[in-house]
């Protein structure tokens, strides 16, 4: 099959994390001093990058480490893993049975997603990347590549935020966007993906199906059913 390595993203990807990420962000605002976001803004900023969302929260670049710290302490102490979304352990299942080899690279830490997968969903995955800076990504990418031995034009990179794609682009890899995490779709399409999923069945379906017949510049797979609810 034309790809080999399939490498997720975690927050927003698999796991449903926007609501809690929502509802902890504002007491994190006041700790660390940046600003607030009211209720009535989240959809507008569902379109910006990250870099844009941080220079539109007053965030200083030296107050990023420490932010990142303290709400992956959080998502440790809070007392219930994240749901992961319905239809990804299918999913993965499917690719894992099909051959693909699956890995994870994340910002979040391994433990926190290991115990949102369980052991038997967890085990689907060859390769965890985690703690990745918020913009540190390539190299993940990179070194899950050197470590499976599959060259980068094998490896699809699938995530929710613009960054995701960028990082996959930085790392001469390709980029699928899945439609129900953290960025809206318009915003994901700008980067023109190889690939929009708009539930999880639709990765497995498309890549058993097609692989990557065509270059990578084509315009991104619209998913058959063009499902924009992970939970339809």
């Amino acid at each position: 099959m034309p790809y080999k390595l399939i490498i997720f993203d975690f927050d927003g990807t698999l796991a449903d994390t926007f609501p809690w990420f929502t509802a902890v962000l504002n007491d994190v605002a006041e700790r660390y001093r940046f600003r607030r976001i009211e209720a009535d803004e989240v959809e507008a900023l569902r379109g910006y990058s990250a870099r844009q969302l941080i220079a539109h929260l007053g965030i200083p670049p030296w107050k990023l480490p420490f932010i990142a710290r303290h709400m992956r302490r959080l998502a440790t102490d809070d007392s219930d893993p994240v749901p992961v979304f319905p239809g990804a352990e299918a999913m993965l299942r499917e690719l894992r049975q099909a051959g693909f080899v699956l890995a994870v690279v994340s910002s979040n830490t391994e433990r926190n997603i290991r115990r949102a997968f369980g052991p038997e969903m967890a085990a689907l995955f060859s390769h965890y990347a985690c703690g990745a800076g918020l913009f540190g990504k390539a190299s993940k990418f990179r070194q899950i590549a050197r470590r499976t031995g599959i060259e980068h034009g094998h490896c699809l990179c699938v995530g929710d935020e613009i960054r995701d794609g960028e990082a996959a682009r930085d790392a001469g890899m390709a980029f699928g966007a899945v439609s129900w995490g953290f960025t809206n779709p318009d915003a994901l399409q700008a980067l023109a993906p190889r690939f929009m999923f708009f539930h999880p069945r639709e990765i497995s379906a498309e890549l058993l199906a097609h692989g990557s017949s065509a270059p990578h510049s084509e315009p991104a797979r619209r998913g058959a059913d063009a499902i924009r609810d992970p939970n339809g």
